[in-house]
């Protein structure tokens, strides 16, 4: 008759979960911070491209829908 522990057993699965709900944390904390370099670097353009008369004031919504996607993924930032 083979003994096995299986507190040992659970806490490695455990760990390993943990482990993996960590890694997607990362991955999905890696991915928010390229999209908001993206963003940023919309706003940038946007703002440089206003300031040279390139866009006119009709297209404010793009600047307003930039700014909120970067709001919305600095939310799990705080």
């Amino acid at each position: 008759m083979k003994i096995t522990n299986t507190r040992s057993n659970n806490s490695e699965q455990t760990d390993l979960l943990l482990q993996h709900g960590v890694e997607v944390m990362e991955g999905i904390a890696d991915s928010k911070a390229r999209y908001r370099k993206i963003v940023q670097a919309g706003i940038s353009r946007w703002v440089k491209d206003f300031q040279s008369g390139l866009i006119e004031v009709r297209t404010v919504d793009d600047l307003k829908k930039l700014i909120e996607l970067d709001l919305e993924l600095q939310k799990d930032d705080l």
